[in-house]
């Protein structure tokens, strides 16, 4: 059992089997939750190995809940959940914890407070815990002035990726202590109980049908509206809801592919969906699926009321003809069923994409050979297109659609295909040389090379 530290006023160690009453239903949750980040050195490592904290096999992690701080912020209704202290041997790190369950969200008001109570107390972070999705624990579901984070850290663990942390550490064999391994599995089938509160994203907000009537009359998206970002924020919550049932599917990290300045800052992240919503009417993402042929893309238009799932890869160099690489990816998707699935064809220069159904490319192949007479394909791309009509803007169907679908088409089109490389350059026949050649033979057949050209 941890000390106390000295900032700390009184606390109790967070309890695998606390005894709370039955309305505290966060401070059960969390409990059990801090109480296995503590007990299992895997799942310790991991979480807060996202967070930039290194801790070895010989660091310590401590958990408390009901935590009295001893200096105050002078609010009394300020008074966080929980506290981790990490000590490393050679430093020690901390972080005030705030969770949420069920419906319940974050807001600015009780966040900013706890930053301010962290900086009183030295206290390094400050971590909250919801249902609310984000990529990144260094991502976060509210958008917190700067101010409060120049000498306090903020990060966000959603109850989505901890059940998935705790899945994948099973499922890759990383946790070898049997007793360990039980305690994450509990924790996983805790968390997905309904009586945990916790609840994965499964509904859009009410600006995303607004927003749909108001394209369908023919209305202009305003980046700066809050309507616009609602809608964005909640794509994005939707991407990582894609990508934690993803991950638990194929065991293995899936992951949204960000550049450097969006993974850097959340809110560049944003200006950049907004910005392609104002000018297109619709979403879009690369999701990456470890070792996959490339990016998924799942994208959403609010226009056509379509929503998609897509991977394009470069057609192989050593086929020389059209029929000859259509068949090299119609090979690939032998088996699968081609209902929704098309195919698009991409040509040298600035030819015009042509597109087939997949059922009709594997009935007639033969199609593609006249298409573009002296051309050869250079790239496929398959897409799973579903036209969704009305439904399109009913808030929980447009996200089990995209959740079902990206799941489906890496089951049926992604987890398939696999990337052409080159063959590796093999030596001309007649240049092999014996190993007993020197650097003078070398040169004299180099020169009498040069003069054969010369004449």
């Amino acid at each position: 059992m941890g000390r106390l530290p000295d900032f700390v006023k009184s606390g109790e160690p967070a309890r695998l089997f606390p005894v709370l009453a039955d309305t505290s239903k966060e401070g059960r949750t969390l409990s059990i939750f801090l109480a296995c980040l503590e007990s299992v050195g895997g799942f310790g490592r991991a979480l807060l190995g996202g967070l930039g904290q290194k801790v070895g096999t010989r660091g310590r992690i401590d958990t408390f809940t009901e935590v009295v701080l001893t200096k105050s912020a002078g609010d009394a209704k300020h008074r966080p959940d929980g506290l981790i202290v990490v000590n490393t041997g050679k430093s020690t790190w901390t972080a005030l914890v705030e969770a949420k369950v069920g419906a319940a969200e974050l807001t600015n008001a009780q966040i900013e407070g706890y930053l301010n109570l962290a900086k009183l107390n030295g206290i390094d972070a400050v971590i909250t815990l919801s249902n609310q999705f984000t990529p990144l624990p260094t991502h976060h579901p509210l958008i917190v002035s700067p101010v409060f984070t120049r000498k306090v850290s903020l990060f966000h663990w959603s109850w989505g990726n901890v059940i998935t942390q705790a899945h994948l550490l099973q499922e890759l064999g990383e946790v070898e202590d049997r007793e360990q391994l039980i305690l994450l599995s509990e924790l996983q089938r805790f968390l997905l109980h309904p009586s945990s509160g916790v609840k994965e994203f499964d509904q859009m907000p009410a600006a995303w049908s607004e927003l749909c009537e108001s394209v369908a009359a023919g209305g202009v998206i305003n980046a700066k509206n809050q309507q616009c970002q609602d809608v964005v924020g909640s794509w994005h919550q939707l991407l990582d809801r894609i990508t934690t049932v993803m991950s638990r599917q194929v065991n293995n990290h899936v992951q949204i592919a960000m550049g450097r300045a969006e993974a850097t800052d959340p809110t560049e992240r944003l200006k950049k969906a907004s910005a392609a919503l104002t000018a297109d009417a619709s979403l879009a993402a690369d999701i990456v699926v470890p070792n996959a042929a490339g990016p998924m893309q799942v994208s959403a238009d609010f226009r056509k009321r379509v929503v998609s799932v897509s991977m394009r890869l470069r057609a192989p160099g050593d086929r020389k003809s059209t029929k000859a690489r259509v068949s090299w990816l119609l090979k690939q998707l032998s088996g699968t069923e081609p209902k929704d699935l098309h195919v698009r064809l991409f040509w040298p220069g600035r030819a015009q994409v042509t597109q087939y159904p997949l059922a009709t490319l594997v009935n007639n192949p033969e199609i593609t050979i006249d298409e573009r007479p002296g051309m050869v394909v250079s790239s496929f791309e398959v897409l799973l297109v579903r036209e969704l009509g009305a439904k399109f803007a009913q808030r929980k169907i447009i996200v089990a659609e995209l959740v079902k679908s990206a799941s489906q088409f890496h089951a049926s089109v992604g987890g398939r295909l696999t990337a052409w490389q080159p063959k590796p350059a093999k030596i001309v026949e007649g240049k092999l040389e014996p190993a007993s050649v020197g650097t003078e033979a070398l040169r004299d057949e180099v020169e009498r090379e040069a003069l054969d050209r010369a004449g």
